[in-house]
């Protein structure tokens, strides 16, 4: 294989060093970062033979992922990076594990979940199939003691294994809205340091979102009996939710009758939880392989290069789909539902940086149309890439009965293809902004694993301060000023220059909003996106917020409100008093 070094800057080398570069019994590294590709594009390259008598395809394809990833023109999720050519061999990173209302299989689960954190990866679960607190639990004539307590024994748990040390683990606890525990399930995050393994997100239904606007009552029901405990006020239970995410950023809230609209395999039932950071709703034990294209490298003289991003969605396509084939589950009904399914998603990062190289601001309308015109284009050449990969390889088994299972689409390999994750850490790697985040700061810290500070202005800034001729003198000026403030809103620059670096909390809650629609228009999966509010934003405007996601389509919506939590891993500005982020990306799962 011919080798070409990787190019990365030190916040890169910081994270590949602490979470993915091997190491020997002594804690040595022992791997490159070029040895860390080679190792994952030849494991990878190894499922070509499955469907080849082609002597020379791995070796082929091995040269072809190794330079897709050291271009960084693609990097899949972190626990592929981590394990792909190693005895683990375990490579996705989200996965739903089934919770029912017996002892046997909470535990059962919770012993699943230990396995899939020690191996990177991230788990979400509904408890909404638990019988309420206080409800009767006939085999031991006792009471039962609720959804909330099982929670806090799987965030405990989590807490103990800390993933081997690599990452945190990660957990999304999801009730459904009609649950009669809800109402506790909702403000459980209000006390700090409660649940901090898992975000929370209450699943609303049409009926909840019906009742609420008829100004009707809404039922409570026993999910052990069916039966309608008590009528609420939904107008009340709404409240509760936002001024549950006003104080502390959980719960988040998913439209579960949305998502199951959209559901590509609905003869294997009804989708009930997603994946840690929400953008992934899967199945009960099925799991789902991601990885992101960098778009910021694929604008060139101001102008996108479409040719090169269809190679590259193509080449990633097939990678994803390997991943699956190489995949070591030590779950076999979490083999099972995932080789039926072969669902992968494919999503971006840098997507400000990318608006940023063609003089777009992320705050203004043109950012939005670019969006739907990019996602659109990721989306289908997607779809022509697994139908492609079904005519040599065949179709998913769940093919039949699945919303591709029409004439015009008799080739499928994958019933879905895209998904916008987060890339918290994948992100740092390639040097560009998180998922399709506005930027959270021109000068940042940002807290690792181990609590390495990692302090960088944002590269792009420097490079159009040198373009527009400042002088050595004046840019360490200004970057001393912005290195206090953290944003440009109040330093002597020219406006187009501070529109183009706008900040996540000088963006608008509708724009915020518009962005994740116009990406999920062209998503098969959902779309992690984080509404940044600024400190004087009050319960009133997260209602608005949730109630626009809803009328737009969104399959899900979280908001994040400035100072609402003490603690947090990325601050913008080096002051004081420094702006938090979005708890979400904390988790860094993609």
């Amino acid at each position: 294989m011919k080798r070409r070094k990787v190019r990365l800057r030190e916040p890169a080398l910081i994270v590949l060093k602490q979470r993915y570069l091997l190491k020997n019994e002594n804690n040595e590294i022992i791997e490159t970062p070029e040895d860390l590709f080679e190792r994952v594009a030849k494991a990878v390259a190894s499922a070509e033979a499955n469907f080849s008598k082609d002597p020379n395809i791995c070796e082929i394809y091995a040269e072809k992922f190794y330079d897709l990833m050291v271009n960084l023109d693609f990097l899949p999720n972190s626990p592929t990076l981590m394990n792909a050519g190693c005895p683990l061999g375990q490579l996705s990173a989200c996965f739903v594990l089934p919770i029912e209302d017996s002892l046997d299989s909470i535990f059962e689960t919770l012993k699943f979940t230990a396995l899939i954190h020690k191996s990177g990866g991230g788990t979400g679960f509904s408890f909404s199939n638990l019988r309420p607190k206080g409800d009767i639990v006939a085999s031991t004539q006792g009471v039962a003691s609720g959804p909330l307590s099982f929670i806090k024994v799987f965030d405990s748990a989590t807490e103990a294994i800390k993933q081997g040390g690599k990452r945190r683990g990660a957990n999304m606890g999801i009730l459904r809205i009609d649950h009669p525990d809800i109402e506790e399930f909702i403000i459980a995050k209000r006390e700090e340091k409660i649940l901090t393994n898992f975000n929370l997100s209450v699943a609303i239904t049409d009926h909840f979102m019906e009742a609420l606007e008829k100004g009707e009552k809404f039922p409570l029901i026993n999910p052990r009996n069916k039966k309608i405990v008590k009528y609420v006020d939904p107008k009340r239970i709404f409240s509760l939710i936002a001024e549950s995410a006003w104080e502390c950023g959980d719960p988040g809230v998913i439209f579960i009758d949305t998502i199951n609209r959209y559901n590509p395999t609905p003869h294997l039932g009804k989708i009930e939880a997603t994946n840690p950071c929400g953008e992934q709703p899967l199945l009960p034990f099925e799991s789902c392989n991601l990885g992101s294209i960098n778009l910021a490298n694929f604008v060139e003289d101001g102008k996108i290069n479409w040719e090169d991003l269809k190679e590259v969605i193509h080449l990633a396509v097939r990678f994803l789909d390997n991943v699956i084939e190489i995949n070591r589950f030590s779950i076999p009904q979490i083999n099972k539902i995932t080789k039926l399914n072969r669902k992968i998603g494919l999503g971006v990062m840098g997507f400000a940086d990318f608006l940023i190289k063609l003089n777009i601001s992320y705050a203004e309308p043109k950012a939005i149309a670019l969006a739907e015109r990019v996602m659109k284009f990721i989306n289908e050449e997607s779809v022509k890439a697994s139908q492609k990969l079904a005519m040599e390889r065949g179709n998913f088994p769940s093919y039949p009965g699945s919303i591709w299972d029409k004439p015009d689409t008799p080739f499928m390999r994958n019933a879905t293809t895209t998904t916008i994750a987060p890339t918290g850490s994948i992100s740092l790697i390639a040097g560009v902004s998180s998922g399709i985040e506005p930027l959270f700061g021109v000068y940042y810290e940002r807290k690792t694993l181990g609590n390495i500070i990692i302090k960088e202005f944002h590269p792009l800034f420097i490079e159009i301060l040198e373009k527009e001729n400042y002088s050595e003198n004046e840019i360490k000026s200004i970057l001393e000023e912005v290195k206090e403030k953290g944003i440009l809103k109040n330093i002597k620059l020219p406006e187009r220059i501070k529109k183009l670096f706008v900040t996540t909390y000088e963006i608008s809650p509708d724009q915020h909003l518009a962005i994740q629609e116009a990406f999920q228009k062209y998503t098969h999966n959902a779309v992690s996106k984080t509404i940044n509010l600024p400190k004087e934003a009050t319960v009133e405007n997260i209602k608005t917020i949730y109630l626009k996601a809803y009328k737009l389509g969104l399959k899900g919506v979280t908001v994040f409100r400035y100072g609402s939590k003490s603690e947090q891993v990325i601050y913008i500005g080096g002051a004081e008093e420094r702006e938090p982020t979005c708890p979400i990306c904390s988790f860094s799962l993609i």
